[in-house]
């Protein structure tokens, strides 16, 4: 069974069982996709729903950190309802520690040593390691080495 047709077949279980925030988050997910799939013009993979998904995570994030400034506890609880939700369906990020490993590699292989090289250096990390790893992340680990 396929990503797209999962998060279906959970929104339609949520649903059914009275978890609203849980089916309303999933339906979102589904939209986006859809979206992304009009946008496309083609057929999404799997690595492209992931890529949604992760972005409506990170749209999650933003929200939780708004209200937390607000001090609106009541929809930070809600939006973290709907953050472990949609994670269930992402494979685990690598850890800062692996995404070290990677830069340093791709460091020695390109003979990259300082800022100046950043850009290039980012681009070709970033395309290995596209939906493995969170991009903030791996732009801190980058800057510490080339300091």
């Amino acid at each position: 069974m396929s990503l797209l047709e999962t998060l279906r077949k959970d929104m339609f279980s949520f649903s059914k069982n009275g978890e609203k925030d849980k089916a309303d988050i999933l339906g979102m997910a589904i939209a986006e996709i859809k979206n992304a799939q009009i946008n496309s013009e083609k057929e999404l993979t799997e690595e492209d729903i992931i890529a949604v998904l992760r972005k409506e995570v990170k749209k999650v994030n933003d929200s939780i950190e708004q209200y937390t400034q607000m001090g609106r506890e009541d929809l930070v609880e809600q939006e973290t309802v709907q953050l472990d939700t949609l994670n269930v369906y992402l494979p685990q990020l690598m850890s800062k520690e692996e995404i070290e490993k990677v830069v340093k590699s791709k460091m020695e292989e390109l003979g990259v040593s300082s800022m100046q090289d950043m850009g290039r250096l980012m681009g070709t990390v970033m395309k290995e390691l596209q939906g493995k790893a969170d991009g903030s992340q791996v732009k801190e680990v980058v800057q510490g080495l080339l300091k």
